[in-house]
């Protein structure tokens, strides 16, 4: 989707490549799913979906990851304990230290996951 390549090569290029592989790792894992820009990000959706099950931006101080499925977040509380994490938002301030693992394992999670509610 051009929208979200225009989104990727507008950030800092400092972020650039760690921004390219979480976008690769999501079209990757989330079968299912469709990419679009919602809010001014990307997302991702299950085709046909309404509602964002997962996104991500760059954020002036850190890369952040939108985990908006409860029932996937509460599954990996005791791994998500140890990250800087708010209602649905995982934060990354260097991008040296994205759990690209702990990424994957959520974004499997999710397109495993019947759909279900997400946080509003």
């Amino acid at each position: 989707m051009p929208a979200v390549e225009e989104y990727v090569a507008a950030a800092p290029e400092a972020r650039r490549a760690a921004l390219t592989r979480l976008r690769e790792l999501c079209l990757a894992e989330l079968t299912g799913f469709e990419e679009h820009m919602a809010y001014g990000m990307p997302a991702y959706r299950r085709t046909g979906g309404e509602a964002a099950e997962i996104a991500w931006a760059n954020q002036k101080q850190y890369v952040s990851f939108y985990l908006l499925r409860t029932d996937v977040r509460d599954a990996f509380a005791e791994r998500l304990a140890a990250h800087d994490m708010g209602k649905a938002c995982l934060r990354f301030r260097r991008v040296d230290r994205i759990d690209f693992d702990l990424l994957r394992d959520l974004l499997r999670a999710t397109a495993a996951a019947p759909p279900g509610p997400v946080c509003a």
